[in-house]
């Protein structure tokens, strides 16, 4: 169950200022440094974001946190940044509300990492993708880009934005980054040529000079000390904390990743450098002959290297800091140029090459970020600009600056009343006016074009004859003495006259934020922001391809005479257009307060917050916001979280959550005047009155959890007698056990023991009994054998003496029978002579045959089949016989000698025979091959045990196959398992069983007539192993694996079909496909290829064998 938190949980402090009680300036900074010093650098008020700069690195912006506050409301957690973010993105996704982030405060309070943490907040929730990552990744990286050529160390910022950026982040319909547009104001140009005590010129050149490779630095023609150039301090060149070198190095990968070009960045880089050279460029006084000062170059080396990297003449760019050309109508005045006209010139240029160069960059970025798509977009715009600047000496810039911060200002009260009134109409709640300092008046004084102070300023700067800042502050004093806001020593207002705090040479305008006391001096030069067209056309003819777009006005042939818009009348157009911008969004503020000027944590200035408090107009935003309402919350959240207040409505109240919030109410006994109801919220007007709720709820949860407390120590305490119960009874069963155990040792032993000696006495009783027995038996034995030897003895005695009466009766018969044949032979010898001589000599040539077959007979083996060569005609017939009679007496003794085993191999190797001789190709090279049937050991390997022990029958053959893919034709690896009942395919690596088939469910194997190794293992219909369909397999051991399958059907009385065949149909699922074998060119070292050609069609290519 997800846990529900809010902004009123475990808070420090309070953290909606809105909130707080009793509301004053003290109560106000007492928050917030009681915050500060708790970590928690962000607060409310309503839903602004106030930011107060730790100087160190906090454990908040982790992934996690920005999973934490994802998709959350805004008053849900603890105030932070990404809540603020969350709640303008999904705003901007999901109610198609165009947004934007208004970041203010002053120089080091932190505005410029708020912008970063924002953005990097809005990419790590929009969508994934690998454009969509690239353009977040653009719009991340154009900041390092931006800062380092905008951003400089000031006394109160080590990295102090020094120019106004507002960016326009587009999204797409589903919330995805599409791209961005970038827009600048007022970049401090000045910082170019000067810097105050203690602060550094732009980052970008000491991060060249500190990071550029020693070849760069040589093709620039810069050198890494920092003295050698008059446009660099040197009091505070070294920052701790930044690491130039690195920078350098981030900067070129970034603008590598925004999409710059290699010889952009060479562009780029080459105009730094001639910035760093302008400066080292010195000028002497030299008279002329009719009485004028003209000026000439001290020292021409840092004047040629510019202009070799610039691709300019020199003696073009000489002339145009000697001289200067005024062109009015048709006629042309060259005038010479002193000292300090010269050094204006060169400080003038450097400032526009440097400004121009920042435009340039911007513009570059922009083409780069900007929407591929022109489609509306949703927008999300953030603007990080200087904040309201009171120093010491108030120039043109604070002038400007706090002009464009009075704008703000006033459209900020303005969006914020009208959020206001628009949340009041939507919710049904009366509004009533609210009465607040309208700084409009302000603006008028500054902004009006009759008699506005920059309407003045360029009036005076447009106007012909001298003139000064002198001047234009007459003017002022002229036509602005009656306004309330503005004051001066000079003006007719005869208050100031002997205000001593007022200078002479200075005015002073009561801003929302306070008083600022403006110096005159130099309002007029900056205003005019002249550069010589000299210059100009000089840089024109430069052959630097950059240089030619920065200055376009230097073109001969678009020479144009009308005066240059000034500085002021510039920027009051674009911030103009800025409001009109920010107009037609829904506003998100960021106000960014600076604790301290020391840039340390942990310290907090009350004097500095206060005085930031007061120009950020932060307790006017809180007294706008506490006018009507102070608090409102929707109605679910609100029972939620004060439901236990009530016994009606916890734990569930199953009605509308409005109607449980009015009987929580009401049962509370809150006044009426302290609330009212909207359509979807309920709104608090005092915060005592929300207090007082969070009070109760406090107390009530303490009781709860109280009760909790004892329910469960309760249960633990039960639950441990319990446990201890059981073990005891556990440890008397063991013990009891135990005893008997050894008791029952105890008579086992003794009984034994009378048991062996009781064996041992019956035994040796026995023996004796045995022994005498065996005594007996012994001597009737000796005496039978000697009588059995007397008789013997004589019955020998009396058959010698009738053998050899007989055996004399015998040779006298033999020798009167030998007597009678010879002459009965001699009679008979003369008549059948012929015959018996034939007939003995046929006997004597076969009793020859024989004897010579005997000795050349051949070897026992089969398969010799070798036989001696007849010796006689007539003898052909017995010798085929007797070679055929040989032959089948020599393998029936060869068959004898076999092993039930070994003839079982030879069985399957004739019907193997039977089967594929002459029909399949890869026959003939399988019958040298002995048939193992187990190539995998199955049975003793470890790796296939738990697949062994799920096959109840004997493996009659284990091998490896591959099972051909019907969508590609490509095999997978499986472990093809044959038993007497069923085939069983499985997983190589794992083991895992995946089909399995009884041979009963086989209807007929097809093969085809090559040498390739495939098979298919058709399924009877109906069957259920048929759901899945046909398989078509590939094995090296084809041949064997047909063979026990025809020989496992054949016993089970149900033969098994085997279809040679170069074609035939394989059932997939519910396609039949059909598989065709063909002979092609060898492929991929001699294999064979299977291949789909189409939905019906798999195509086996076989190579051809020589």
């Amino acid at each position: 169950m997800e846990v529900k938190t809010s902004l009123l949980d475990n808070m420090i402090g309070v953290g909606d200022m809105v909130l707080l009680e009793p509301l004053s300036e003290d109560s106000f900074l007492e928050n917030l440094r009681n915050r500060f010093d708790h970590s928690e650098i962000y607060t409310y008020i309503g839903s602004v974001v106030i930011s107060v700069n730790p100087y160190r690195s906090l454990p908040i912006y982790t992934s996690d946190k920005v999973e934490e506050y994802r998709n959350r409301n805004f008053y849900e957690l603890s105030p932070h940044i990404y809540a603020l973010a969350d709640e303008a993105y999904h705003s901007l996704r999901d109610q198609d509300k165009d947004q934007c982030i208004l970041i203010t405060g002053e120089s080091g309070a932190g505005k410029t990492e708020a912008s970063k943490l924002v953005m990097s907040y809005v990419a790590a929730v929009c969508g994934k993708g690998q454009e969509v990552n690239k353009v977040k990744e653009q719009l991340l990286q154009s900041n390092p880009v931006l800062e380092a050529f905008g951003n400089a160390k000031t006394v109160r910022n080590d990295n102090s934005s020094r120019f106004g950026k507002y960016m326009d982040i587009e999204f797409d319909f589903k919330g995805d980054p599409l791209g961005g547009v970038i827009s600048n104001y007022l970049l401090e140009k000045s910082r170019v040529v000067k810097q105050p005590r203690g602060e550094r010129n732009f980052h970008i050149f000491y991060q060249l000079l500190s990071g550029a490779s020693d070849d760069t630095l040589k093709k620039l023609k810069l050198h890494r000390d920092f003295s050698k150039y008059n446009y660099l301090s040197l009091d505070s060149a070294v920052v701790n904390g930044l690491d130039d070198a690195t920078n350098f190095r981030t900067v070129r990968n970034a603008m590598q990743i925004v999409g710059f070009m290699e010889d952009e960045v060479q562009s780029v880089l080459e105009l730094v450098a001639a910035v760093l050279k302008l400066g080292n460029i010195e000028f002497k006084p030299e008279s002329r002959c009719n009485g004028t000062d003209e000026s000439r170059i001290k020292d021409k080396n840092d004047l040629k290297e510019m202009c070799e990297l610039l691709g300019i003449e020199q003696s073009v760019l000489e002339r145009a800091f000697s001289y200067r050309t005024v062109e009015a109508k048709m006629e042309k005045v060259s005038t010479t140029l002193n000292v300090a006209q010269a050094y204006y010139a060169r400080d003038a240029l450097a400032k526009n090459l440097y400004s121009r160069l920042f435009t340039w960059l911007v513009t570059r970025i922009n083409e780069s970020i900007k929407a591929q798509t022109k489609t509306r977009h949703k927008v999300m715009g953030v603007l990080d600009i200087y904040g309201f600047e009171i120093f010491e000496d108030n120039s043109f810039e604070q002038f400007i600056i706090n002009y464009c911060n009075e704008k703000l200002q006033q459209i900020f009260i303005e969006l914020t009343l009208r959020e206001e009134q628009e949340e009041y109409v939507r919710e049904g709640i009366e509004w009533t006016n609210i009465e607040y300092f309208n700084n409009a008046i302000i603006c008028d004084l500054i902004e009006n074009n009759q008699n506005g102070i920059l309407a003045m300023l360029d009036e005076e700067c447009l106007r012909p004859g001298t003139v000064t800042d002198e001047t234009f502050l007459d003017k002022l004093n002229t036509v602005c003495a009656e306004h309330q806001h503005f004051e001066s020593r000079l003006s007719k207002n005869s208050k100031f006259l002997n205000d001593h705090s007022l200078p002479h040479s200075c005015f002073r305008i009561q801003h929302y934020a306070g008083k600022v006391l403006y110096r005159v001096e130099g309002f007029v030069d900056k205003n005019n922001d002249l550069l010589y067209r000299d210059l100009s056309q000089a840089m024109f003819k430069a052959n630097h391809s950059l240089i030619k777009q920065l200055f376009p006005e230097g073109n001969p042939a678009k020479v144009n005479l009308k005066r240059p818009p000034t500085a002021g009348f510039q920027f009051r157009a674009s911030v103009g257009t800025l409001m009109k911008n920010l107009q037609t969004k829904n506003p998100n503020y960021i106000r960014c307060i600076k604790p301290n000027d020391k840039k340390a944590p942990h310290i907090f200035t009350e004097s500095l917050v206060r005085h930031q408090v007061r120009y950020l107009g932060l307790m006017e935003n809180v007294r706008v916001r506490r006018a009507g309402y102070a608090f409102r919350q929707a109605y679910e959240p609100c029972l939620e979280r004060y439901k236990m207040l009530c016994k009606q409505t916890w734990p569930h109240w199953r009605g509308p959550a409005r109607e449980g919030v009015e009987v929580l109410m009401a049962n509370l006994q809150v006044p009426a005047e302290e609330f009212s109801y909207g359509r979807s919220k309920i709104f608090i007007r005092n915060p005592r009155t929300l207090f007082f709720l969070e009070e109760r709820r406090r107390q009530c949860l303490q009781d709860l959890a109280t009760l909790i407390q004892k329910i469960y120590r309760g249960w633990k305490c039960r639950s441990h007698f319990l446990l201890l119960k059981k073990s005891q009874i556990v440890v008397a069963a063991w013990y009891r056990r135990y005893a008997q155990q050894k008791k029952y040792q105890r008579i086992k032993s003794a009984t034994t023991v009378v048991q062996s000696y009781t064996r041992g006495w019956q035994a040796r009783k026995l023996l004796r009994e045995l022994k005498y027995q065996k005594r007996c038996e012994e001597a009737a034995t000796t005496i039978a054998a000697y009588w059995h030897g007397t008789q013997a003895r004589r019955e020998l005695r009396q058959l010698k003496e009738a053998a050899r009466n007989k055996h004399a009766v015998s040779v006298i018969w033999a020798g009167w029978q030998g007597t009678k044949v010879r002459r009965e032979y001699r009679k008979f010898f003369r008549a059948n002579a012929g015959k018996k001589i034939y007939n003995f000599t046929i006997q004597r040539i076969m009793q020859k045959y024989f004897l010579g077959l005997k000795s050349s007979l051949p070897s026992m083996s089969p398969i010799d089949k070798t036989w001696p060569t007849r010796p006689y005609l007539f003898l052909d017939g017995v010798h085929t016989e007797l070679r055929r009679i040989f032959h089948l007496w020599r393998c029936k003794k060869y068959r004898s000698q076999f092993t039930e085993e070994k003839k079982a191999v030879y069985e399957e190797k004739l019907e193997a025979s039977e089967i594929f001789k002459d029909k399949k190709a890869l026959y003939p090279s399988s019958v040298s091959q002995p048939f193992k049937g187990d190539y995998l050991e199955i049975s003793k390997n470890p790796k296939y045990q738990k697949l062994n022990s799920t096959v109840d029958e004997k493996v009659l053959l284990a091998d490896v196959v591959n099972k051909i893919n019907r969508a590609n034709g490509k095999g997978t690896a499986r472990i093809f398992l044959l038993t007497k009942k069923s085939v069983v395919l499985a997983d190589q690596k794992t083991g895992q069983v995946k089909a399995s088939v009884p041979l009963p469910d086989l209807s007929s194997v097809s093969v085809s007539t090559q040498s390739d190794g495939f098979f298919a293992l058709k399924l009877k219909e109906g069957s259920a192993s048929a759901v899945k369909g046909d398989f078509l397999l590939s094995s090296e051991h084809l041949i064997e694996i047909i063979t026990k399958l025809h020989r496992i059907g054949a016993t089970d009385q149900e033969q098994l079909n085997i279809d040679i065949s170069d074609e035939f149909l394989v059932q997939f699922k519910q396609d039949k496909v059909c598989v065709k074998f063909i002979q092609g060119a060898p492929k991929n070292g001699n294999s064979v290829s299977c291949k789909r050609k189409n939905n019906r069609l798999l195509e086996v290519s076989v190579p051809t064998t020589a």
